[in-house]
């Protein structure tokens, strides 16, 4: 036989739904951190771009710059090192690699600087950042380690804690009926 008792619970109900929690201090700064990384990331993707295109002397020199016919892809990938070194030095070069990672850098800075697809750039760039570490395997500070992989990780972060909302356009891109309908747009 099993004995059955009630439980009187008071004050334990979840506020309804579309009734905004008062967020702590804390958590709105956590937002605005999360937003100004993302919007950091952003312009170092943007700002990639930009000088691969037209060689500004940053990475890229005036001689070297895209529209002067010069290959995003060729100096990097010639360089690899690594277990995958065969595979990125036929890839070096190449218009399919040179599209690839300049519209890559564009789509993804401008998805991070706006707020919006979150989910698709966090994607894009973590698959780009993990590609980096591996043309240069094994890094040179520690046995698997660096930077790339810590970035990201920071990626997929921005996209699991909706950092688009804050200080972007995420709010009213998650609104849009085609976003809504395809929720890995996000």
């Amino acid at each position: 036989m099993t004995a059955i008792s009630e439980r009187q619970t008071t004050g334990t109900t979840a506020p309804a739904v579309g009734i905004d929690v008062t967020e702590t201090a804390a958590q709105k700064a956590a937002r605005y951190i999360w937003a100004a990384v993302r919007l950091a990331l952003g312009w170092t993707f943007l700002w990639a771009f930009v000088d691969k295109v037209f060689g500004l002397g940053f990475a890229t020199p005036a001689e070297r710059a895209w529209i002067e016919g010069g290959n995003p892809t060729q100096g990097f990938l010639s360089g690899s090192e690594g277990p995958f070194a065969g595979f990125y030095h036929s890839l070096a070069g190449t218009g399919f690699a040179n599209w690839a990672f300049m519209l890559g850098l564009l789509g993804i800075g401008l998805a991070l600087t706006l707020g919006i697809g979150m989910r698709v750039a966090a994607t894009a760039g973590a698959a780009l950042y993990v590609m980096m570490w591996s043309v240069a395997l094994p890094p040179q500070t520690n046995p698997f380690m660096d930077e790339h992989l810590i970035t990201a990780a920071v990626m997929v972060g921005l996209a699991l804690v909706g950092a688009g909302r804050t200080i972007g356009f995420g709010k009213v891109w998650e609104k849009l009926p085609i976003v809504q309908k395809q929720p890995w747009l996000k």
